[in-house]
């Protein structure tokens, strides 16, 4: 399961574009033939060129024009979570895979966060700041106690569930809004769930944990600091597009707001000039909250493993653009991701017309797997016979939405039923059914319009459909063995009842050989009475 088709598995090149745990690099040094370059956010796309890998942090911004550099990419690592960094649509559209490392960091952002929330009680900062002048102000630096107050906790995602954790320790009341979060999570975690405006209304410290999303864009407004607690301090260690900074900036000034710590801002570094960064009230750090050595070291491990797992097995483990699953599930389901891409492949051989709808049968044990590669395999299989664009289980069900064409999935694990795929392409001139299966591992066809007929899904094939006469094997072995093809193997099939009473049989033919047969030879196996159909089918082996 590839990205991008890659011939030299062995040999892959790694491209570091940011600064990465040591160990990390040596993960990816410890693979024979890997050549490994280690560069910088100033110098990597001098590198893209031949790069099979790419792993960033969040310096370097991966656009369409770097994806377009990199031909051979396949696959794009973001050593930690949030991927504002990379464009994924585009990394889709080209399909490359993207991988980031949620939760790689998710105790330094707690503990950064609870650290803000301390130091906007205590002041600490500005007591710092007066005590090192000579100045000793006990009385003006009156403090605040966390314990007994209410954390509203926005998003209870890796970092929201952390922050929990912790600030549990100081005895605070927690309540938290997530509406991709059960009632039965929140409670398991000590956390009332309550609607966002309960949250503002309540909340003494509100802390945010969540992405960026068109709903979330300046999510605090001056709507909602209308709604909130006069004195009510802000934590954010997550996205700053997620405060809309004009209206932090006067809650600040009017004392709505008693104190904010941020650690993200909505551009990075802010502009000089700046208001917010005036507010006396203001705690601001440069992005930091993931920046321990513990964290960089995990997500950097993280990131490595992952990458190198997909490159020598295909396992996605959490990838951003496609499905992810297990290495357990993919053990599983692997080996029915080629089958069902050489199925759509070869169908799109055989069809004629412009196609409508793919439509995928699984039968037996897969009909219980998680099918959503075969499912993109399949497409992809169809649609490249007809694109320039290289479609695979990254971004063949985009590319299939974008051209119109539909797909279906049914699953059918009734008794009796062996282990298939069946793909159906649906054209405005018919529809063409295969039928494939895994025999001793390897993809095996079974079964095509219904007719059974069992041959290797790979190399130089040649189909043909004609009427069950005497003479037609004997006509492909005369024009073949004058046209100096050698056969491989020839399976034959035929119907096990006419069509309509009093009909001829129809049977097929699946002839392998040892090159492609050219046109004029096709033409000549075609120019039979009982010959119906005659095509070269090109599967990789």
């Amino acid at each position: 399961m590839s990205a991008r088709p890659c011939t030299r598995k062995d040999k892959m090149k790694i491209l570091i574009a940011e600064p990465l745990a040591e160990g990390a690099v040596s993960l990816f040094q410890a693979e024979a033939g890997w050549d490994v370059v280690v560069s910088n956010p100033k110098e990597y796309s001098s590198h893209l060129a031949d790069c099979d890998a790419l792993v960033v942090r969040s310096a370097v911004k991966v656009t369409a024009q770097v994806l377009a550099q990199a031909p051979l990419l396949r696959v794009i690592g973001r050593a930690g979570v949030g991927c504002d960094n990379i464009d994924i649509q585009a990394a889709t559209d080209a399909g490359v895979l993207v991988m980031n490392t949620p939760g790689g960091n998710a105790v330094a952002v707690a503990e950064h966060t609870l650290a803000l929330m301390l130091s906007l009680s205590r002041a600490l900062p500005q007591a710092s700041e007066s005590t090192k002048s000579g100045k000793w102000e006990k009385k003006k630096f009156l403090g605040n106690e966390l314990r007994g107050k209410t954390l509203g906790v926005m998003g209870l995602g890796n970092i929201g569930r952390e922050v929990v954790a912790r600030a549990r320790a100081f005895e605070m009341k927690i309540i938290g809004s997530d509406p991709f979060v059960s009632s039965q999570l929140a409670a398991d975690l000590g956390v009332e769930l309550v609607d966002m405006d309960a949250l503002f209304q309540r909340s003494d410290f509100i802390s945010l944990h969540m992405g960026v999303t068109a709903e979330t864009r300046n999510l605090l407004s001056t709507e909602a600091f209308a709604k909130m607690k006069e004195g009510v301090r802000i934590i954010n260690c997550a996205r700053g597009e997620l405060v809309d900074e004009a209206a932090l900036t006067a809650a600040l000034a009017s004392g709505k707001v008693a104190g904010a710590g941020l650690d993200v801002f909505a551009q990075e570094p802010p502009v000089a000039g700046n208001p917010l960064l005036a507010s006396p009230n203001l705690m601001a750090t440069p992005h930091i909250a993931g920046s321990t050595e513990e964290a960089q070291e995990i997500v950097g491990l993280r990131i490595a493993g992952q990458m190198v797992d997909y490159l020598k097995n295909g396992v996605a483990i959490n990838a951003v653009n496609m499905p992810a699953i297990s290495p357990e599930q993919y053990k599983a389901v692997g080996p029915w991701i080629a089958v069902a891409e050489r199925l759509g492949a070869f169908a799109s051989y055989l069809a004629e017309g412009n196609p409508k709808l793919v439509r995928l049968t699984y039968r037996g044990k897969i009909a219980e797997m998680t099918t959503h590669l075969i499912r993109n395999a399949g497409l992809a299989g169809v649609l490249n016979r007809s694109l320039s664009q290289k479609a695979n289980v990254v971004n063949a069900a985009q590319i299939a939405s974008t051209r119109g064409l539909n797909v279906e999935q049914r699953h059918e694990n009734r008794a009796g039923h062996v282990d298939s795929i069946c793909l159906e392409l649906v054209t405005d001139s018919g529809i063409t059914a295969v039928e494939g299966a895994l025999v001793l591992d390897r993809p095996r066809l079974t079964q095509v319009d219904g007719i059974t007929c069992e041959a290797a899904l790979a190399g130089h094939l040649t189909y043909m459909k004609n009427n069950d006469v005497p003479g037609v094997i004997g006509h492909v072995g005369t024009v073949l063995g004058r046209n100096h093809v050698n056969i491989a193997n020839f399976s034959l099939g035929r119907q096990s009842a006419p069509s309509s009473p009093g009909a001829v049989l129809r049977a097929i033919a699946l002839v392998e050989t040892d090159q492609a047969v050219p046109e004029k030879v096709l033409a000549e196996l075609a120019d039979h009475p009982a010959v119906l159909q005659a095509k070269s089918v090109e599967l990789a082996g």
